[in-house]
């Protein structure tokens, strides 16, 4: 009797396992992420959410009808306490090939923000820089960041209300240095998910002593906000995604995206039937594609 509830975590592992492989699988295919003979440079940073993407994408390559080459790249920005030899020993572990920046954007960074001021901003664009970089220098043809759903839904929320934008986070991005394409293959996976698998694989997480402890962040403001609603109105964060994946031009106000000026009426135009105005019902059909990333199991 004492087995049933290993052998039940067992089960519940394996189906989480296989809905983020499947979820994976599937951005990868919607959005062609990854393409025979890429060489994928995965930014982990020792959070939850680049374990998981490292993981996930090592069991994909395995199993992929295409070959593509997996190397790990960790920034080491010399904050201090940093534990620089848990990340070598885990991806040594693994077999992985991987490297190790090391550079003190750390000092950079609190010699130019003032004490209780947010550092975050300044700390990516250092990071992203040098990572950036360091991906031409190695040859790499895709950046993967472990950034998931629920941040993409956050950006989205920070864009509208602090910035006065409709912007997210693209699943797949050429950056602004035009030399590098970055990948977010967890874009279709929620936080919850990612911070369960962690938590099961036990994965050596390493904190951000930088930026991490700092409270009242604009982002976790929106955090809490898309976490209420899900609590009083389950599946909205779904929705707001499915929302940045059908966006209508013509239903907004960006005169850039669509011509509103030369918008006339049609004279000859035919009344609407009632038939006409009743939304259409169509039947989800998976991508066809998804199977070149996935294992028949992973799709039950």
């Amino acid at each position: 009797m004492k087995e049933l509830p290993v052998r039940q975590e067992r089960l519940e592992f394996n189906k989480l396992q296989k809905r983020l492989r499947r979820l994976v699988g599937t951005a990868i295919v919607d959005y062609n992420m990854i393409e025979e003979g890429d060489k994928v440079m995965v930014c982990l940073s020792g959070g939850k959410d680049s374990y998981t993407m490292l993981d996930i994408l090592l069991s994909l390559q395995k199993t992929a009808p295409i070959d593509f080459e997996i190397v790990a790249v960790n920034m080491d920005q010399k904050q201090p306490g940093f534990p620089e030899h848990v990340l070598p020993a885990y991806l040594t572990s693994l077999g992985v090939p991987f490297h190790i920046i090391e550079k003190d954007t750390y000092s950079i960074v609190k010699e130019i923000i003032p004490e209780g001021k947010t550092t975050c901003g300044l700390c990516s664009r250092l990071r992203r820089g040098t990572l950036y970089d360091f991906a031409a220098e190695i040859g790499a043809t895709k950046v993967a960041l472990g950034h998931h759903r629920d941040d993409i839904i956050e950006t989205l929320f920070l864009n509208m209300f602090y910035g006065g934008k409709l912007k997210a986070m693209p699943p797949k991005l050429l950056a602004d240095d035009k030399r590098n394409v970055l990948i977010r293959p967890l874009a279709y996976c929620s936080e919850a998910d990612i911070i369960e698998f962690a938590v099961l694989k036990g994965f050596p997480i390493i904190p951000c002593n930088l930026c991490g402890s700092q409270e009242n962040l604009q982002r976790q403001v929106i955090k809490d906000m898309l976490n209420t609603w899900e609590k009083q109105y389950p599946g909205r964060t779904e929705t707001l995604f499915s929302a940045i994946k059908n966006v209508s031009p013509s239903q907004l106000a960006d005169t850039t995206l669509f011509n509103f000026t030369d918008l006339h009426a049609e004279k000859n135009a035919a009344p609407q039937t009632e038939t006409d105005t009743c939304a259409s019902v169509e039947t989800f059909i998976p991508n066809p594609g998804v199977v070149q990333f996935l294992d028949a199991s992973d799709i039950l």
